[in-house]
C-alpha cells in the first residue's frame, strides 16, 4: 500500500477539495483552527472543487482549497513546501484581496464577511517560538484587544511536528501526522477517526488513474528540483563566502551569491513549471533578467 504525499498542491486538493471531501475538510478545519462549541463548523461549500483537467494545465497555484463556511466566512487554504522572497507578503496580500473583493461598487462595508488564511508550510517560519500552529489577528498593540476578527492568518509548520503515530493524542495530531507522513507509510494507522481514515483511503495510489499518478510524480519532481537548487545556492554561497574571506574581497562574495541565484533561476526555467513572473518573484531577479537567461539557454 502506498499513499500520495499530500504536501503537493495536487494531492492536497484531491484529499480536501473534491465534492466528496466536505466531511474531511470540516473535520480538519475544526481540528486545526480554534473553532469550538457554537463556533464549530457544521457545513461549508468548497469553491473551485478538484478537477483533473484543470489541474493538469496549472503551472502555479497558490490557493489549494477555498471554502465558504456556514457563517459565510471564507477560509483559503494553501500547502507550501518551498519558501521564497515575499512569501509572507503574498499571504497577507491574497487574504486582503479575498476580503476586499467580496463587495461590488456601491455595496455597504458592513456586508463584508471574515476571511481566514490557513497556510501549511514544510519549512521554518517562526523561530521565536516552538508552537506548531501560530495565529495572527489585527489587535491593539498596547492592550492586545481585538480590532476586528475579519482578517486572520493561521500558519501550521509541519517541521515542528515530530510525534510518531503512537504518540499522537487527539484528532489534531492525527491530521498533522497524516499531512506530514502519509507519503512515507505503507499501511493505514490504527484507531483513527473516520474522517482521517477516509483521507488515507482517498490518497491510496492503488485507486489513482495513470494520469493522476503522472501529475503527482511531476509535482514531486518539480519540488525536488527546487529544493536541490536551493541547497546548491547555499553551498555555492558558503564557498563564495570562504573564498571572499580568504582573499579579503567583498566583491567575490557578491559575485558568488549573484551566480548562485542565477543558477536557481536556470533550474526553474529548465523545469518549465513556472511563469517568468513567478521565477522572478522567487529569485529576486527581474523579469528582464529571466528573459535574458532564457535566451542564453536556447
Amino acid at each position: 500500500m502506498k499513499f500520495l504525499d499530500v504536501r503537493t498542491d495536487f494531492a492536497f486538493k484531491k484529499v480536501f477539495g473534491s465534492k466528496e471531501s466536505k466531511p474531511r475538510l470540516i473535520s480538519f478545519l475544526n481540528a486545526v483552527i480554534d473553532f469550538q462549541g457554537a463556533s464549530a463548523i457544521t457545513d461549508l461549500e468548497i469553491v473551485d472543487p478538484y478537477n483533473l483537467p484543470q489541474l493538469k494545465g496549472m503551472k502555479d497555484t497558490f490557493v489549494d482549497v477555498k471554502a465558504v463556511l456556514n457563517d459565510e466566512s471564507t477560509v483559503i487554504i494553501e500547502m507550501q513546501v518551498l519558501n521564497h522572497p515575499g512569501f509572507e507578503n503574498r499571504i497577507l496580500y491574497n487574504t486582503a484581496k479575498n476580503y476586499s473583493t467580496q463587495l461590488v461598487q456601491g455595496q455597504r462595508y458592513d456586508l463584508l464577511k471574515p476571511v481566514i488564511a490557513l497556510t501549511i508550510v514544510n519549512f521554518a517560519m517562526f523561530e521565536d517560538n516552538d508552537d506548531m500552529i501560530n495565529a495572527y489577528k489585527i489587535i491593539n498593540k498596547k492592550h492586545f484587544t481585538d480590532y476586528t476578527d475579519d482578517i486572520e492568518l493561521v500558519f501550521i509548520e509541519l517541521n515542528k511536528f515530530n510525534k510518531t503515530q503512537a504518540q499522537c493524542q487527539g484528532i489534531q495530531d492525527d491530521w498533522i501526522f497524516f499531512l506530514k507522513n502519509a507519503g512515507d507509510l505503507t499501511m493505514i494507522p490504527d484507531n483513527l477517526p473516520e474522517s482521517v481514515y477516509t483521507a488515507y483511503e482517498v490518497s491510496n495510489e492503488a485507486g489513482m488513474s495513470r494520469e493522476e499518478l503522472e501529475i503527482q510524480y511531476n509535482k514531486q519532481q518539480y519540488i525536488a528540483i527546487q529544493l536541490g537548487s536551493i541547497e546548491m545556492v547555499k553551498q555555492q554561497a558558503e564557498v563564495a563566502a570562504k573564498k571572499a574571506r580568504e582573499q579579503g574581497l567583498e566583491q567575490g562574495l557578491e559575485q558568488g551569491l549573484e551566480q548562485g541565484v542565477k543558477n536557481v533561476a536556470i533550474n526553474m526555467i529548465r523545469a518549465q513549471s513556472m511563469s517568468d513572473e513567478s521565477i522572478a518573484q522567487m529569485t529576486s531577479l527581474t523579469v528582464e533578467q529571466i528573459a535574458e537567461l532564457k535566451a542564453s539557454l536556447e
